[in-house]
């Protein structure tokens, strides 16, 4: 039957999820604690899981369709995962990025934005978090406040990359190292946008309504 198909097809998209949750903390855990197997499980081990389930869930997706020919909110559903299934894959590869950028920064000396970077991290977990939440329980609500959230992450950015600026103005040796910490930044923030993606995809499938590019 459709629905015990759909309810697999959740339960895979939720695990990606997981999976890639996971990932982004350890690579800011790695960077943080200067812990080279966590980086290194990141980039040889991880990534190929991502890229396994992604190809996993898409076929899914395309057998839902190929067999079951489903309609309405069933049909939303089908393409709203798909979507999903390529915004966790595009973030596990952000994860790798920073996974990389850390293992050059572990073995220098520590700027001490890369604590900024954790309280980053952290926002960017709790949008990703809640955008999966949102879909599981369909709370619009929810979903709304993880756009909302992402101009705090957008604020967190700046304000570290500020700092750096500053940095590398004041101690030209420091310039390596942060800069490989602005990419960070930006790695972070692409995954709070994709994060922000599955939550207005999430609103649009529940309300019918797209939120994208408004004022919420």
């Amino acid at each position: 039957m459709i629905h015990e198909q759909l309810n697999k097809l959740n339960e895979n998209i939720v695990n990606f999820a997981n999976h890639t949750e996971k990932m982004i903390c350890n690579t800011i855990d790695g960077l943080i604690n200067k812990e080279e197997n966590k980086l290194n499980n990141v980039i040889e081990i991880d990534e190929k899981f991502a890229n396994d389930i992604e190809i996993i869930i898409d076929r899914m997706c395309f057998s839902i369709i190929a067999k079951y020919s489903p309609k309405a909110l069933d049909m939303r559903v089908v393409l709203m995962i798909m979507k999903m299934n390529n915004d966790l894959e595009r973030i596990a590869d952000h994860a790798v990025n920073i996974a990389l950028d850390s293992k050059f920064l572990i073995k220098k000396k520590r700027i001490e934005s890369c604590f900024d970077i954790q309280m980053m991290k952290e926002q960017v977990i709790k949008m990703l978090k809640n955008s999966i939440l949102s879909f599981i329980r369909r709370d619009c609500s929810l979903a709304k406040d993880v756009c909302l959230m992402d101009d705090v992450v957008d604020d967190l950015q700046n304000s570290i990359i500020e700092k750096l600026i500053k940095l590398m103005k004041s101690d030209i040796e420091t310039i390596d190292r942060a800069v490989k910490l602005i990419n960070i930044t930006h790695n972070l923030e692409r995954i709070a946008d994709l994060s922000t993606n599955i939550a207005e995809e999430v609103y649009y499938i529940n309300e019918g309504k797209v939120i994208k590019h408004k004022i919420l």
